[in-house]
């Protein structure tokens, strides 16, 4: 082996350390008692304890917490991926005016930082008695993820010949069934990786619940990982573990979507 090439190699170990290092210490943090964590030198070999989990999941509304997150998250990026279809296939495939506006408008919309809008949002909310509501919260989600739904799966169905659609059409499809039946299925990378960041976007959202969700049965899995203090500061063990049950969601997903997921961030990104 050149010695380029080991040196490229050793690089990229090195690299892939300092990314992987914080997540090993999150999980091994979350099995040490207080007493190993909270020390000056730090502590490799220890006798692992699930007394932080078990800290962690006994917050009071614990799986309301879980439920809402489930149901805002999987909400939003479904209706994400069903209106980000359409308006995809539109920008895409059609011809009409105002299209390059539309464009310019996704891409701006996606460049916003919706932070600045929370106040606004809920002064809005309040005048409406609209607040405490996992409907809207889902809804404000939606928005969210949209812009870069809308963008990615554009330069997928753009990189799809429009012969094999118009091949389906010669064959009796009609222009819904050719998307349907031809499209659609060559969509699986860009559908799985819009899918997980819209996921990641809206599992971790933290500012909108924090502020329109007082409530602690509207609440989601960001508020909870705020309640392990103590009056003697931050109960780190089981902060450590609820955030290692914060991430497992993600993990999984990613690992399962791990190759598509990544290839379709690529090629939706530069093509069309």
């Amino acid at each position: 082996m050149r010695p380029a090439t080991v040196a490229k190699n050793l690089g990229a170990l090195l690299l892939a350390l300092v990314f992987v290092f914080p997540v090993y210490w999150m999980f091994s943090s979350a099995l040490k008692p207080n007493s190993e964590i909270l020390t000056k030198d730090p502590v490799f070999v220890f006798t692992p304890t699930l007394d932080n989990f078990t800290k962690a999941t006994g917050v009071e509304n614990f799986w309301t917490y879980v439920t809402n997150s489930l149901v805002v998250t999987v909400g939003a990026v479904l209706l994400a991926l069903l209106v980000a279809l359409a308006a995809s296939f539109a920008i895409a495939r059609m011809k009409f005016k105002g299209r390059k506006g539309l464009v310019l408008g996704v891409m701006m919309a996606q460049m916003a930082p919706w932070e600045v809008m929370v106040i606004a949002m809920y002064m809005i909310m309040r005048d409406a008695e609209m607040l405490n509501s996992l409907g809207v919260l889902t809804a404000i989600y939606f928005v969210m993820v949209l812009p870069f739904t809308i963008w990615t799966l554009r330069g997928f169905i753009a990189a799809v010949p429009v012969t094999l659609e118009e091949a389906a059409q010669i064959d009796g499809c009609t222009r819904g069934q050719a998307f349907r039946k031809v499209i659609f299925p060559l969509l699986a990378p860009g559908l799985m990786s819009t899918s997980l960041f819209g996921f990641i976007t809206a599992w971790n959202e933290f500012a909108m619940v924090l502020i329109l969700n007082k409530d602690k049965t509207a609440q989601t899995l960001p508020l909870w990982l705020t309640q392990f203090k103590t009056a003697f500061g931050n109960d780190w063990g089981a902060t450590m573990a609820a955030s290692s049950i914060f991430a497992i969601p993600v993990l999984v997903i990613f690992i399962f979507l791990q190759r598509k997921a990544v290839g379709g961030m690529t090629a939706g990104a530069v093509k069309g």
